[in-house]
């Protein structure tokens, strides 16, 4: 028999409401399916729990499971009474069996039946034909074992990379994590989950050596389309930056680039790179000013930091009106950034202005950026 529900919430039949809800309540955290990796078994259990709940919870359900539950044990018991006591000549089922046939005998053996002649052992045979037909059975066993392993391998890969990129999608970076992990544990190989892995090495893990790695590791792989392939030159330029490793980080940029020369993010981070590790402003301030135009066209939020950026680059051209027309835009956007009343201060300070300049130093370290407290001592 079955576990009937009080089973299952494991409680005894005469338990009070409190004791099932106080059960129910800790078997769905034991059996809940994303401590146990999505297992059927848990699953099943789990599904089981709510059920049985769902009719010991109720009192009406309740009543009539109960009365139900005790009309089964009678009918058991009335069955097992009736298999005890059946009659010699009935079947385990009732049904009437036929007379036993009489038992019918045979005369002793003779003596020339008794006598047993000796057989000659013979020498089994093992011809080369045995051997390769052996050789060769073992071998499709074999094959056919690694076939298994590879497409198991693979549906298992495949599955959890699709279950990865869903909760990736969905902002649960940890569960992506540790999906990706068991991808790459089935399909070391596997490009697409190498990528996004780097991508959780980086963003989640903070951990650059490992993200480098897997890009480079993605990038070997005939698997990732040219746009995948860009975006992975993309993350691996943001790994080597990290890795203060700017002339990489610049070639992996451009490499992104060749491949889609719509990837806004891989011009602004090349611009970054040679602004502030390589000291090359003009060609920051055209990296700058393609990826902006880009994100406007395309419609999307305008990264301010990167405006804030340009108009660093182009104070080191002497391009002060574009300048400060990138830094006023950025105010607007942000009237509470003291970083960019700094640098209007620094900017006016190399214009001349020296009024406005400390009038923005003020303006900067009143919004709480520190960095500005040596220059406006320097106004007083």
């Amino acid at each position: 028999m079955s576990q009937n529900h009080y089973q299952i919430l494991g409680v005894a039949a005469t338990a009070s409401a409190a004791d099932i809800k106080r059960a129910y309540r800790r078997l769905v955290v034991q059996y809940h399916p994303d401590k146990h990796g999505g297992d059927i078994r848990y699953e099943e259990q789990f599904k089981a729990v709510a059920v049985a709940y769902g009719i010991l919870g109720d009192p009406g359900k309740r009543a009539t499971y109960d009365f139900q539950l005790a009309q089964a044990v009678r009918r058991l018991d009335e069955e097992r009474r009736r298999q005890q006591y059946r009659p010699a000549s009935q079947h385990v089922y009732g049904v009437p069996m036929p007379p036993p046939a009489p038992l019918r005998t045979r005369p002793p053996a003779g003596s020339r039946e008794r006598h047993y002649q000796r057989i000659p052992k013979q020498q089994p045979r093992f011809n080369g034909r045995d051997w390769l037909l052996t050789l060769l059975f073992i071998g499709g066993i074999v094959l056919l074992a690694l076939a298994v392993k590879v497409t198991m391998d693979r549906v298992s890969a495949t599955s959890n990379y699709e279950n990865g990129v869903r909760a990736y999608a969905s902002g649960n970076l940890g569960a992506a994590y540790s999906f990706l992990e068991e991808t790459l544990h089935f399909r070391p190989d596997y490009a697409p989950a190498l990528r996004r892995h780097g991508e959780l090495e980086l963003l989640l893990q903070d951990a650059p050596h490992a993200a480098r790695a897997d890009f480079k590791a993605a990038l070997q792989t005939p698997d990732l389309s040219p746009r995948d392939k860009a975006a992975t030159y993309y993350y691996l330029g943001r790994s080597e930056a990290k890795l203060s490793q700017p002339e990489a980080a610049e070639q992996s940029f451009t490499f992104s680039l060749k491949l889609d020369s719509t990837c806004s993010a891989a011009h602004l981070a090349r611009g970054e790179v040679r602004l502030l590790d390589l000291q090359q402003a003009a060609q920051a301030e055209a990296d700058f000013t393609a990826g902006l135009a880009q994100r406007r066209r395309a419609g999307q939020a305008m990264p301010w930091h990167f405006v804030q950026l340009r108009g660093l680059a182009r104070t080191a051209l002497q391009r002060y009106d574009e300048a400060r027309n990138d830094y006023f835009e950025v105010i607007r956007a942000n009237p509470t950034d003291g970083r960019t009343h700094f640098l209007l201060g620094k900017l006016a300070a190399h214009t001349g202005d020296s009024a406005a300049a400390c009038e923005f130093y003020r303006r900067a370290v009143g919004l709480g950026y520190e960095y500005a407290q040596a220059a406006e001592k320097g106004c007083k």
